[in-house]
């Protein structure tokens, strides 16, 4: 089925149960080949261009439609607008994935090592469902962690991000030089008007993980008012450093290193090391 516009592929949703919407189809047909899903239908979005796309909104928030693809994020245009999101799209695969993977794709998939996902939790971003009857806006992180699900018979149309107009940054690392998948991803936020830091750590955990009590603490360490003004610091290293270590020991516990040299807890270790190396760096750029 090819529905030409949302209203049509919410009606093929209800026709059909089982039915699985589809875009680029790069994670779904991952899951078709590994036996992993057997939908009853699928319903291509490719012709619903208003979902291919992004536009403002009142109240300085950006409306990006489901179909956006990760190589349209990476452009110029939309990496000025939400920079840690482009950044996040351009090391989510090789060119012939970013051409075809789209957001909603990383958010319906909900894969724990999704590049745009911990973004989009920092950014405590909205997802838009729209089923027979009815629409709902769900928060991200709630479609995320099950705790609001996207319901049988939902289209995922479009996520609204607010826009900070303030530094943010998304670091990733992987097993290998190259596009790849993350071993372990920080995506950090400044948001000056509240004087708040929001970060999200991917890939280590089925989903992004917000470690709040090391938000709070580093968000009262920095000098606000410093920022703004040459050559002022905002910030002690000593704290920058310890907020690294903040954060990867609420991501990764104490009780997930026992037994360290033995397998599983020496790489526990290793991922330790790194996720506070990525939150370090990443909240020492955003000050920058």
């Amino acid at each position: 089925m090819l529905p030409a516009s949302v209203d049509e592929a919410v009606e093929a949703l209800a026709a059909t149960p089982g039915a699985v919407p589809v875009a680029g189809a790069t994670d779904l047909m991952e899951a078709v080949n590994a036996g992993r899903l057997r939908p009853a239908a699928l319903i291509g979005l490719g012709r619903i261009t208003e979902l291919r796309g992004w536009r403002y909104e009142d109240g300085g928030t950006a409306v990006l439609g489901a179909g956006l693809t990760h190589a349209r994020m990476d452009r110029p245009d939309f990496a000025a607008l939400i920079p840690a999101l482009a950044d996040a799209a351009r090391t989510a695969g090789p060119p012939q994935v970013r051409n075809v993977g789209t957001l909603g794709g990383n958010l319906a998939t909900a894969a724990a090592t999704g590049d745009t996902l911990p973004v989009l939790a920092a950014l405590e971003a909205t997802a838009t469902l729209v089923r027979a009857g009815g629409t709902r806006e769900v928060p991200v992180s709630h479609v995320l962690t099950g705790l609001d699900p996207i319901r049988p018979g939902e289209l995922l149309t479009w996520v609204r991000v607010p826009l900070l107009n303030a530094p943010q940054v998304f670091l990733k690392s992987t097993g290998r030089s190259g596009p790849a998948r993350a071993t372990a991803s920080v995506a950090l936020v400044l948001d000056p008007a509240r004087r708040a830091v929001r970060c999200a750590v991917g890939a280590v955990a089925p989903v992004p993980l917000r470690p709040l009590e090391a938000e709070a603490w580093v968000a009262g360490c920095i000098d606000w008012d410093a920022r703004n003004e040459e050559g002022a610091t905002s910030i002690d290293p000593a704290a920058l450093a310890a907020f690294g270590e903040y954060v990867a020991g609420a991501c990764i516990p104490d009780g997930a290193l026992e037994g360290v040299g033995e397998g599983p807890s020496a790489a526990a270790v290793r991922l330790r090391r790194t996720v506070a190396v990525l939150a370090r760096r990443a909240l020492g750029r955003a000050l920058k």
